[in-house]
């Protein structure tokens, strides 16, 4: 007899399963001797005391060809018809895709529904438990009542590596109370270009803040994978470079050299890999023509070589079919997938016929063996250190977790820290409480359009589809006298005597694909004709932008008194209004730099773009903003400084480096320069920093953001350059 118990955690009941006595369901080829008999209850693989790699080499000896297909294959849970053909088949892992759910929809059933499966799962000769996965992107997001964050545009606004870890744990404990122990998530993607759909999903336009952000590997998996009570799978995704097709086409054409792809696109997944990340996503693009589940260069040479990582590969959603540009699977596309270095497959649907393929591939010696048995290799590891093997059911001390007070206070923190003050004019904020106020817009009262895609649902969509606090239930509940704050979606019926109108505007939701906005990127029509009604009565007009990226609105920007980014906030819109109404000051910055017009994008930070606001910008109640755009960036003068060159990586050809500046004076400084000879290199991209060349020297003046240095304080800019690294000497000039 083996005694299975509950996951993660010793609070929850042990659940015993007789393995012995549970018959195989359905035929498979090739069967061993059942695991759990009396004669092999005590395997090595079974042993939970021996080193994971042991019991890894001990269970895949004992493996059929089968087995080992099976662990490379991952199904949509609804396409599992009948239940059984998870252990016919010996499926390795499950998901739910963006609309999978299940009824009723909420913490318990999701709970009991993978026990199910996972009852289920172990009916096998071997005993290999699933692993299932889920896109828990801001939060547990399949699950009604769960705590939504905001999406990662807004965290990447907070700056606050440290928050975004505690955000992990908690989804961490939301995801292990529903049984779920593989999470997609973080989207480590760099936007480059704001028309693309999937730009919410980016911690920002620079390859500093998706690395930074990189925490939440941490908080999801904890400092080691399994060590933690409530230890999920991560998975770094979507590699690589999917932020940065031409056009920002969704699943597109990412045309750059190696160097900048290297430059720009690279270091968050380096960063990931060196956390320890546990799974790898690659992304639908392409690379100059070559899609990423195709490219055994970035996908073995690169990630798993060069970059060490030592988890295992997963395809996106049916991407492996997309190879050929036809529909269906063919042996073809199997072996150039999985030869390139693809560790499992997410079909999702047609498992039997992708089985079928797979195993005539591996006969034919299409793909060989030791690259079957590497990628179960990099599969089970993950489930032995997960401990699925020891507690493979779900650690119902957890269940209650799922949208708990503690993780929505977290969420409002989040919130607060993620709004950014673009515009002030005469300190309109923070409003007053006591103020007669006038609230509109479509996504004032809306938690489906405050959420954002991705939110009960691939897509999401309007309305009340989740529990939490709308923004205009915020602003209610912070006010002194709630009678005071009038509603009204299109603003009908404002008038002179309001204090102030507060118009919550912006997007609604979409995921990718149907969020590329190819073609304009302003308001719609009707944010449009609300703020019209409510400048039309001469009241000042507080605009909150609802949205997950940057839109065109510098037509309309004059007539608002003040703007605040509130980006996606989740469910937790009280955050939006602690904010507005100074319990907290903005400390937000942008995570992107903010069009002046949709006709610049691509505008990046150090592109030479005039943005309406820069990369970094956002103002704080200590200061107020006379103009929309902000003044320019000092010409410095002499000042105490000194700045120090260090190489990040180099590749043949090129290489990136980081250069610290330091004020070393006693008193602050308000801008900076850095200039030096590059000899015989070229700078080829540039971040955090502004960059001139003349006469054989480079000259690097501060952004608008980093320009201020109290004695003693440093900052960073990072560049990438072909030619050989060398030592230049760097002078630094303060102001």
């Amino acid at each position: 007899m083996r005694v299975l118990t509950t996951r993660r955690g010793p609070a929850a009941a042990a659940l015993a399963l007789f393995v012995a006595a549970l018959p195989l369901i359905g035929p498979a080829a090739d069967v061993p001797e059942p695991a759990a008999t009396s004669s092999t209850a005590g395997l090595p693989y079974q042993n939970s005391s021996l080193p994971v790699a042991g019991r890894v080499d001990d269970l895949l000896s004992r493996m059929t060809l089968d087995d080992k297909l099976g662990q490379l294959t991952q199904i949509e849970k609804d396409a599992l018809a009948p239940q059984s053909d998870l252990a016919t088949y010996r499926i390795g892992s499950v998901l739910s895709g963006g609309d999978s759910t299940v009824s009723p929809n909420n913490a318990q059933t999701w709970a009991d529904t993978y026990d199910s499966l996972q009852r289920t799962a172990l009916t096998t000769p071997l005993g290999i438990p699933m692993i299932y996965g889920i896109d828990a992107v801001h939060g547990h997001n399949a699950v009604r009542g769960a705590t939504l964050f905001p999406h990662n545009i807004g965290i990447g606004a907070t700056r606050d590596p440290a928050l975004v870890q505690r955000i992990g744990l908690a989804v961490a404990e939301e995801v292990s109370g529903t049984g779920i122990d593989w999470d997609f998530a973080p989207c480590l993607c760099v936007a480059r270009n704001d028309r693309w759909g999937r730009t919410y999903e980016s911690y920002g336009e620079t390859p500093e803040l998706p690395s930074a952000m990189t925490t939440f590997v941490t908080g999801l998996q904890g400092e080691t994978l399994g060590a933690g009570p409530a230890s999920v799978l991560a998975t770094a995704k979507h590699y690589l470079g999917d932020g940065g097709t031409t056009g920002g086409v969704d699943q597109g054409n990412t045309e750059l050299s190696e160097t900048e792809l290297r430059a720009i696109h690279l270091p968050p997944f380096k960063e990931a890999v060196r956390r320890g990340v546990g799974a790898v996503m690659l992304s639908y693009s392409s690379w100059n023509g070559i899609k990423s589940h195709a490219n055994k260069y970035l996908v073995t040479d690169v990630l798993k070589g060069e970059l060490g990582f030592t988890g295992f590969v997963v395809s996106d959603w049916a991407a492996v079919d997309q190879l050929d540009g036809q529909n269906g699977f063919t042996g073809a596309e199997i072996s150039t997938a999985v030869n390139a270095g693809v560790d499992m497959v997410m079909v999702p649907h047609d498992y039997k016929h992708f089985l079928t393929l797979l195993r005539g591939e591996v006969t034919a010696g299409r793909i060989p063996q030791s690259r079957i048995d590497d990628a179960n290799r990099r599969v089970l590891t993950k489930k032995f250190q997960l401990g699925l093997f020891e507690r493979p059911f779900t650690d119902r001390s957890y269940t209650a977790t799922v949208g708990s007070a503690a993780h929505r206070n977290l969420a409002r923190q989040a919130v607060r820290e993620s709004q950014v003050l673009l515009k002030n004019d005469g300190g309109i904020l923070p409003l007053p409480k006591s103020a007669k106020l006038f609230v509109a817009g479509k996504s004032a009262d809306d938690i489906g359009n405050q959420s954002g895609g991705w939110t009960v649902g691939w897509q999401g969509r309007s309305g009340p589809v989740t529990d939490g606090t709308t923004v205009l239930q915020g602003i209610r509940a912070a006010v002194t006298d709630p009678s005071r704050v009038t509603y009204d979606r299109y603003g009908n019926g404002v008038d002179a005597s309001y204090g102030a109108a507060v118009a919550v505007v912006g997007e609604t939701p979409y995921a990718e694909g149907r969020g590329d906005r190819p073609n304009g990127m302003g308001l719609d029509q009707e944010d449009l004709q609300t703020l019209a009604r409510l400048k039309a009565s001469g009241v000042p007009v507080v605009v909150l932008l609802v949205s997950g990226r940057p839109l065109d609105i510098s037509a309309q920007l004059p007539g608002w008194k003040a703007l605040l980014a509130s980006w996606l906030p989740g469910t937790e819109g009280a955050g939006v209004s602690d904010v507005l109404f100074g319990d907290y000051a903005p400390a937000g910055k942008l995570p992107v730099t903010w069009m002046k017009s949709a006709s610049q994008e691509p505008i990046n930070d150090g592109d030479g773009k005039a943005a309406l606001f820069p990369y970094g910008y956002g103002l704080t109640y200590d200061a107020t903003d006379p103009n929309p755009t902000p003044p320019p960036t000092p010409t410095p003068t002499q000042g105490a400084c000194t700045a120090k060159f260090r190489p990040v990586s180099s590749w043949q050809g090129g290489y990136q480096a980081e250069v610290t500046v330091e004020n070393t004076g006693s008193a602050a400084l308000t801008g900076w320069s850095v200039d030096w000879d590059p000899a015989d290199s070229t700078l080829t991209s540039l971040w955090n920093g502004s960059l001139t060349t003349a006469q054989d020297r480079a000259t690097v003046r501060n952004a608008a953001f980093n320009g201020s240095l109290r004695p003693g304080a440093t900052t960073s800019f990072g560049f990438t350059a072909s030619g050989p690294a060398g030592a230049p000497a760097l002078h630094c000039t303060g102001s």
